[in-house]
């Protein structure tokens, strides 16, 4: 049987969940594996609209359908452009958290792996924004890949001289 053949690749139009999506496809590459592009309207993604456009409630929800809706079948052609199978999904959840969307959705389309990008926010910056991608980790009950965007280079001058640690643990390759 071969590993991850369902994969569901959460996205937002944000660059790490670009990146997590690049990593979907580059695992279905591998595994021969199709993907699930999911993009949630939630209760905050609604919230920022009612800050940012003027007019009725429904002229804000059509918005943010219309602009979901583009997310998901550029993510799609991306994905067809690399020769992968993938649909797109989107979900409203209007009454709750990206979470319980998500979670839901690893049930009504049996994934076998949850790809997402995340901003790897540590400190106060993740007390403030929160993290989907952590309590996605949390609530899920199948593999979870967390795709985090590289660290900005450092230029020659910055950078101090290391030597490179490579361990084996618990099972997972560890390289400082």
């Amino acid at each position: 049987m071969t590993l991850y053949q369902r994969i569901l690749v959460p996205v937002d139009g944000s660059n790490t969940s670009d990146l997590g999506l690049q990593e979907a496809i580059r695992l279905a590459r591998v595994t021969g594996g199709k993907l699930r592009i999911l993009h949630v309207i939630d209760d905050l993604s609604f919230a920022l609209a009612l800050d940012a456009y003027a007019g009725g409630t429904g002229e804000w929800l059509a918005e943010l359908r219309q602009e979901g809706q583009k997310l998901l079948d550029h993510a799609v052609g991306i994905a067809a452009e690399a020769g992968i199978q993938a649909e797109g999904a989107l979900r409203e959840r209007l009454a709750g958290k990206l979470v319980e969307a998500v979670v839901a959705e690893t049930t009504g389309w049996p994934a076998d792996l949850i790809v997402l990008g995340t901003h790897g926010r540590r400190g106060l910056g993740r007390l403030m924004m929160g993290s989907d991608a952590e309590a996605i980790l949390r609530a899920a009950t199948i593999p979870v890949l967390l795709v985090r965007q590289p660290a900005p280079e450092a230029t020659q001058e910055d950078a101090p001289v290391q030597a490179s640690k490579v361990s084996l643990v618990t099972a997972s390759l560890k390289i400082e």
